[in-house]
């Protein structure tokens, strides 16, 4: 199928990486559905993207309830005949040092951000398989292939990302789904604006490239997986980080 005949569905859309994601894919001209928990930000998610009219579709979702993600797969593909691409980009932060970490806090973040994948693939990768085409990719880390001081329910959460995004794509390649991961470093982001300077300039000293990285980085790696460009590629973790992890 041709990119622009594609219908996606990106998580965690309303702002961020996952807006600018869902920018990418729409430039390709896909239809994105625009999945986010956040109702206000959702309203204001056309606007931002330059009224896009029909190839948005800005669509509450709560990703850590398997129902409702698996009623949203199938009312589009129900609409549409097809649904092509899943992003699971939506994740949390609730860090903490390991001895301190609060139960809560493992188990939301674990739930937000490997969990709701899970549902997501699950939900989508049964109308792939059907049609035999289809790409999901995974928003893993670099703490995931790394690891992160006070980030160990985060790291695991985005290490478990990599191991779903392998076993994935072996399950499903037999069919033509694909599956890959992209594991962003430093992105600029609201998230990583609220960090202390000390952090920044600890993060920066890993970059070789030395800059941070913008979300629009991510959003062409996402966009290049998720198009025919990548055809031949699946089981992958594609590191956008300038250079941290080598």
């Amino acid at each position: 199928m041709k990119d622009n005949e594609k219908v996606a569905i990106v998580t965690g859309a309303a702002r961020g990486i996952g807006r600018e994601i869902a920018r990418e894919l729409m430039g390709l001209g896909m239809t994105v559905v625009a999945a986010d928990v956040r109702e206000d930000l959702l309203a204001a998610l056309p606007e931002a993207l330059g009224s896009p009219g029909e190839r948005l579709v800005p669509r509450k979702l709560d990703v850590t309830n398997g129902e409702a993600f698996t009623a949203l797969a199938d009312e589009l593909a129900d609409k549409y005949g097809h649904l092509d691409v899943l992003v699971n980009n939506a994740g949390i932060t609730r860090d903490g040092l390991l001895l301190r970490m609060e139960d809560a806090d493992w188990e939301l973040v674990l739930k937000v951000n490997l969990t709701s994948a899970f549902f997501g693939t699950r939900a989508a990768a049964k109308h792939m398989i059907r049609q035999r085409s289809g790409s999901i990719i995974n928003m893993a880390s670099y703490s995931g292939l790394e690891g992160n001081r006070g980030q160990a329910n985060y790291s695991a959460s985005k290490a478990g990302l990599i191991g779903l995004t392998k076993t994935t794509a072996k399950e499903l390649a037999g069919r033509n789904v694909r599956c890959n991961a992209v594991a962003p470093g430093f992105i600029q982001t609201e998230m990583t604006d609220i960090l202390p300077q000390l952090a920044k300039d600890m993060a920066m000293e890993q970059i070789p490239l030395k800059r941070f990285g913008q979300p629009a980085d991510i959003a062409r790696a996402v966009a290049f997986l998720a198009s025919e460009a990548s055809a031949y590629i699946t089981g992958q973790v594609l590191s956008v980080d300038g250079g941290m992890h080598m």
